[in-house]
């Protein structure tokens, strides 16, 4: 199924402003939030909550909206999905008050925010890797078993709740204000915001009780893809602190292994083909390298240099799917500096005569 557009999800321009982007996910959020969204209607509710959470996830960073202007979903590959903790983990600072004020109360907290005696939702930190790829793996694409250095939860190790915050890893802190008094609330300075502390440190762990282990992770990498695109494995980053959260994500940059006789132009091909100055003349048949194979070619007699032969669907894959691109096989004809005395005689005959004379005219060079 086709995504939707995330300027259409929120109903902006492309041109919108921070604060305009952010004022359209607000309105879209009250709306469908889950507290005010408890009848028949709750599960779609819920789908259109997330679905604007994804939309303002990308084009509230600037890094992220600007991939996602160049390359669209596919920037993504689709999984840019968000889960309810994940909407709360990231957008909690704003749930708790500046964006939706007093607007929800009660059920609010159990998602994990509002209320300072609930447990924070902990996400564990995303991890970047770069795979190159082959002009050929691009074409067909390809799955990769990646290994990967995570940190991950480390068994046998003894922890107890935090007593300064319950657990919680936050403190209320109440001020006075010309508005009158306001609660916020701050990281626990005895467990660093972490909610727990060490009884007992498994061997080679750290403080969160994480130790770095390898995985092999599969990736499947859609046909077409292009150098810098950032591809998402969710839940394949670092484990949360203690093992207790959602884990991070695995961002997978891609990189272009450069080939030594082809140039990309996005879904199309170029490569340069030198012919000699008798097979120009005269006509011949070549061989030509392509991506995935060999194409036999027919030069026409009379053949100028700089002629471009193109062969249809013969480029790289749309990576949305919409067809392939070109093969363009630029025509370069090679001329020889040494001649012996033979073969300039021949030269110096020819020099002179009229369809040997330059005629850009009549001659098709594209």
């Amino acid at each position: 199924m086709t995504k939707k557009d995330y300027y259409e999800i929120l109903g902006i321009s492309k041109q919108a402003s921070p604060e305009e982007i952010k004022k359209a996910y607000r309105k879209l959020a009250i709306k469908y939030h889950p507290d005010k969204n408890q009848n028949k209607n709750k599960k779609k509710a819920e789908e259109k909550f997330k679905e604007a959470a994804e939309a303002y996830n990308v084009l509230s960073n600037p890094e992220k909206k600007q991939r996602y202007d160049q390359f669209g979903h596919s920037g993504y590959s689709g999984s840019e999905g968000m889960k309810m903790e994940e909407i709360f983990e990231n957008f909690g600072d704003l749930f708790g008050g500046d964006l939706f004020g007093d607007a929800f109360s009660g059920s609010f907290s159990d998602f994990g925010f509002g209320n300072y005696n609930r447990k924070k939702i902990f996400k564990g930190s995303d991890l970047r890797i770069r795979v190159k790829l082959t002009l050929k793996e691009i074409l067909k694409g390809v799955e990769k078993k990646i290994k990967v250095q995570r940190m991950k939860f480390a068994k046998g190790g003894e922890f107890f709740s935090c007593k300064n915050c319950n657990g919680t890893g936050k403190i209320p802190r109440v001020t006075n204000t010309i508005l009158g008094k306001m609660q916020t609330t701050t990281a626990c300075n005895l467990c660093n915001g972490l909610g727990k502390k060490i009884k007992k440190l498994p061997k080679g762990a750290n403080n969160k009780g994480l130790k770095k282990e390898e995985d092999l992770i599969s990736l499947k990498i859609t046909p077409g893809v292009t150098e810098g695109i950032q591809l998402k494995i969710s839940g394949k980053g670092n484990e949360a602190p203690f093992g207790n959260g959602i884990s991070g994500d695995l961002i997978v940059v891609i990189e272009e292994i450069h080939h030594e006789k082809f140039k990309r132009e996005g879904k199309n091909l170029h490569y340069d083909l030198y012919i000699s100055f008798p097979d120009a003349v005269l006509g011949t048949f070549e061989e030509v390298p392509t991506v995935d194979g060999k194409v036999r070619l027919k030069i026409e007699a009379g053949t100028q240099s700089g002629k471009i032969l193109r062969l249809k669907g013969k480029g790289l894959p749309s990576i949305e799917g919409y067809g392939k691109g070109d093969f363009l096989i630029h025509i370069k004809i090679w001329t020889p500096n040494q001649l012996n005395e033979d073969q300039k005689k021949i030269f110096e005959k020819f020099k002179f005569e009229k369809n040997f004379l330059p005629n850009p005219k009549k001659g098709k060079e594209i």
